[in-house]
């Protein structure tokens, strides 16, 4: 039967993984706001729902995957083929 990870194990086994995507997603919206015609870009749907999946990551919850999920998901459809 698998132990479950306190806490503590959970951070120092992925903290590393964490910096990095944080550092990376810092990266590339760095990038995004230096390039040109961001100002046009602010208002694309894409970067809106990568500012409410910013929001998401930082709320409180255990949900956050399932929320972000969501978020990028289109939604059903009964009909599609």
């Amino acid at each position: 039967m698998p132990t479950i990870q306190s806490a503590q194990q959970v951070l120092d086994r992925h903290y590393l993984e964490i910096r990095c995507g944080l550092l990376d997603l810092a990266a590339a919206l760095d990038r995004l706001e230096r390039s040109d015609g961001f100002d046009q870009t602010a208002q694309d749907p894409r970067l809106q729902r990568v500012q409410e999946g910013l929001k998401i990551v930082a709320s409180a919850g255990n949900d956050r995957a399932e929320r972000l999920q969501m978020l990028f998901s289109d939604a059903y459809v009964p009909q599609w083929k």
